[in-house]
């Protein structure tokens, strides 16, 4: 069974670009969050709440769907967010800002829990940790054709990742600083590949 690497964070702290810069380094294979491609997400990024429920279950199997076939194989996978944070951090806060009825976040809580129940969680969590007005800056300046998050949700992501955080294992999790003077991960990167060929081989 293959192994899987997380890497986690708020919007704007460089989840695609460290697990794109540790793919250059490292025999991974590669599963990204792919949000132009996903058939609900640039209906709901125009604001159909309506397509909340729809966006977010697929999100939640397309994440698992990539753990599986990652899970198939002998090699080492990598994830930009994946399907733990899409739950804590995503899907609760489109239910706290009422996209979600109490109704649909059910569904989406069981559907998470049956998925994890059958797919265990990652080897390692890659935190990147960086404040919030430079993830803010960071969100006006990047050109994503589709933008769920906004800046003035960062604070609200913020503690629901923190909430979240702390239910890991800490063994499990490696802290990145991902401030705004090192975006290329420039000053971590030869620790955090020495990390991770120390705790899975690769």
């Amino acid at each position: 069974m293959g192994s899987l690497i997380g890497i986690i964070g708020n919007s704007g702290a460089g989840k695609t670009t460290l697990t794109r810069l540790l793919c250059q380094h490292l025999p991974l294979i590669t599963g990204l969050e792919q949000h132009c491609e996903r058939p609900f997400q640039q209906l709901f990024a125009q604001g159909g709440s309506r397509y909340a429920l729809a966006n977010q279950v697929d999100y939640l199997l397309f994440r698992a769907e990539q753990e599986w076939q990652i899970r198939q194989g002998a090699g080492t996978g990598i994830q930009d967010g994946g399907l733990d944070e899409d739950f804590h951090v995503f899907t609760r806060h489109f239910f706290l800002q009422g996209y979600l009825t109490p109704a649909e976040h059910d569904v989406c809580e069981r559907l998470y829990g049956l998925l994890r129940q059958r797919l265990p969680p990652p080897e390692v969590f890659i935190y990147l940790k960086a404040p919030v007005p430079v993830l803010a800056e960071r969100l006006t300046r990047r050109n994503r054709s589709v933008e769920i998050a906004k800046a003035a949700d960062l604070a609200k992501l913020q503690s629901l990742l923190d909430r979240w955080l702390i239910t890991l294992d800490p063994a499990a999790l490696i802290e990145v600083d991902a401030d705004a003077d090192d975006v290329d991960f420039s000053r971590s990167r030869e620790g955090l590949l020495r990390q991770l060929h120390t705790r899975l081989g690769v």
